[in-house]
């Protein structure tokens, strides 16, 4: 069972997963037509996080996201990332920071 609660549950993760090459214009597609992003209500979240990931490794990439979710990140993996990642490594943080050096994924998928 998924439960929302106020910002005091707001958590801040550090994600790394790989991405399924094969499904990423499929992937930009949701995220542009604006799909993804009307998703309650972590679907602009799942958005702004995608626009800053960075590419790390050969198809690896790596972002900062915010969840309300008790187990991290479950809704957003049960209905966006599951389909388009796997291998996670999901690592709670107190703060962003620059840390992730890469190329932008966003650019990535809008080249594509």
């Amino acid at each position: 069972m998924i439960q929302y609660s106020n910002k005091d549950r707001d958590m801040l993760y550090k994600i790394k997963a790989k991405f399924h090459e094969n499904l990423l214009l499929e992937f930009f597609t949701k995220l542009t037509v604006g799909t993804i992003q009307k998703q309650k209500p972590d679907g602009l979240e799942i958005l702004k996080s995608i626009k800053k990931a960075k590419i790390t490794a050969v198809n690896t990439l790596e972002w900062y996201e915010h969840c309300l979710c008790e187990i991290p990140l479950n809704h957003e993996r049960e209905t966006v990332y599951n389909r388009y990642f796997y291998d996670f490594s999901i690592s709670l943080v107190l703060e962003e920071k620059d840390d992730i050096l890469g190329d932008s994924f966003w650019e990535y998928l809008h080249k594509r």
